[in-house]
């Protein structure tokens, strides 16, 4: 008589180690006031050019095709997309030009030290 095993088999359930998972009907996610913005924002908008086109692309054919309602969804699309990636653009264009300020500072307080070292050289000499 042959012995089977299931011991190679994948559970058709969830493990008891699923963090997601709770018990019960217990969902922390949603806590009484907790924003709902994503934990991280960057996961889907890597590419938010891409999209643009390709909902512009959509809409464009939509309406080639005589559905306005459908095109016009499209288009909310890109637009949306378009904000994010103009929001994207002046949050980097505002990060360089911190960038910029503080080695201005850095550059500014480097020539003053070495002014004032020059200075006291001289007042020793």
């Amino acid at each position: 008589m042959r012995q089977f095993r299931n011991n190679n088999k994948r559970s058709r359930f969830r493990s008891n180690g699923d963090k997601n998972f709770k018990r019960n009907g217990q969902n922390n996610s949603f806590m009484e006031g907790q924003n709902f913005q994503r934990k991280s924002p960057g996961r889907n908008n890597q590419n938010a050019n891409k999209l643009i086109d390709k909902y512009s692309d959509l809409a464009r054919e939509a309406l080639s095709n005589g559905d306005k309602i459908l095109s016009e969804n499209y288009f909310q699309h890109a637009d949306h997309f378009l904000r994010i990636s103009n929001d994207k653009d002046k949050n980097f264009t505002k990060d360089i030009n911190e960038e910029q300020k503080q080695d201005k500072n850095i550059e500014i307080s480097e020539n003053n030290k070495s002014t004032d070292q020059n200075q006291d050289s001289k007042n020793i000499v």
